[in-house]
């Protein structure tokens, strides 16, 4: 399966820079999955396409502040540091720029020595692997020096850090937000919980793969990034019965999509899990675990639009896309929203 199959062009004005004042307001394009029908409403609008009974899952990640500007300590030259994963106590997989200044044995230095990072590996991509030198807690340390790593399609400033956060955010851990959780308001999930929907967390760390477009003509080839990822007992207990009853599974986000989906997969039910996955879903993978799915418009050619199009159909997908370009919707991480029924 050819890459290109999942390409369109999108005009730069519809990547969206900024949040809009309120969450809710977004617009929604709402997919048949079956029939490719499709609707045009507004977030707030979800309320309506759910029922008493459906349960929704949630993937309940919180971005790290981990955008760090730092210093060489022998040059004074300027590096900038994206942390993207803590691999064991004090030690950080991380993307730098320059790379090229930043070498094993390299110390930076953060906001005049209140946080140090020695470099002791070097990977590929700009990858580099940092050991942290600090006094005191590591959380708060990044909380007051680090900003939120917003996509490089992002070039707006964020005026409001916590507009790159769900308002159900609870686990550090992660290098980005699961960014269909950005529409919900806790006033619009009190009137689906109100409606006795019932709502679930899941956490997976948006990691790497993230910042990482796919650069292989043959969707086959891509070698599908790891990432963490953990259900507790009672949601699990709670999709399983709702399996059984044949009650709705939806998904909020592809992030919570692959984290039910590896798990029903590798073990054919829910289960108590914390492991990583490296799932990767493209046509004509069939989801086994949830019904339907609330998720953003993605970029031309990712893995993002080849999970949809393997939930949707590929035709039913890019015939949306299509539809929403020509309608003007906004893209990606601060865009609007689809929901597949």
């Amino acid at each position: 399966m050819k890459v290109s199959d999942f390409d369109f062009d999108l005009p730069a004005e519809l990547i969206a820079q900024t949040p809009l004042v309120d969450r809710s307001s977004s617009r929604l394009l709402v997919l048949n999955k079956e029939t490719g029908q499709r609707e045009h409403k507004h977030f707030f609008d979800i309320v309506d396409y759910l029922s008493e009974g459906d349960v929704l899952v949630l993937n309940d990640t919180k971005v790290l502040p981990s955008r760090i500007y730092g210093e060489k300590v022998d040059t004074k030259a300027f590096i900038e540091v994206l942390l993207l994963k803590e691999i064991k106590e004090n030690t950080w997989k991380s993307l730098v720029k320059p790379a090229r200044r930043v070498h094993i044995g390299t110390v930076i230095s953060f906001k005049d020595g209140l946080l140090k990072a020695k470099c002791i590996a070097e990977g590929e991509d700009g990858e580099r692997t940092f050991e942290m030198i600090y006094e005191g807690i590591f959380i708060e340390i990044l909380e007051s020096i680090g900003t939120m790593p917003l996509p490089p399609y992002i070039r707006e400033k964020l005026e409001d850090q916590d507009r790159y956060q769900t308002v159900y955010a609870n686990e550090y851990g992660s290098a980005a937000a699961p960014t269909a959780g950005l529409h919900f308001t806790k006033e619009l999930l009190k009137k689906l919980k109100e409606k006795n929907v019932e709502v679930l967390t899941v956490t997976l760390n948006v990691g790497l793969g993230t910042f990482r477009p796919v650069s292989v003509d043959t969707v086959e080839e891509h070698n599908m990034h790891s990432e963490f990822y953990q259900m507790s007992a009672h949601t699990a207990d709670r999709l399983n019965l709702a399996k059984k009853e044949g009650r709705r599974i939806i998904c909020v986000g592809t992030t919570s999509l692959r984290t039910i989906e590896s798990i029903y997969s590798k073990y054919g039910e829910f289960k108590e899990v914390k492991e990583d996955t490296n799932i990767f879903i493209y046509p004509p993978y069939k989801i086994k675990s949830a019904d339907a799915l609330i998720t953003n418009f993605h970029l031309p050619k990712s893995t993002l639009i080849m999970l949809v199009s393997a939930f949707a159909g590929t035709t039913h997908i890019m015939d949306a896309y299509k539809e929403a370009i020509e309608m003007k919707y906004r893209f990606f991480s601060f865009g609007d929203a689809m929901f597949i029924k």
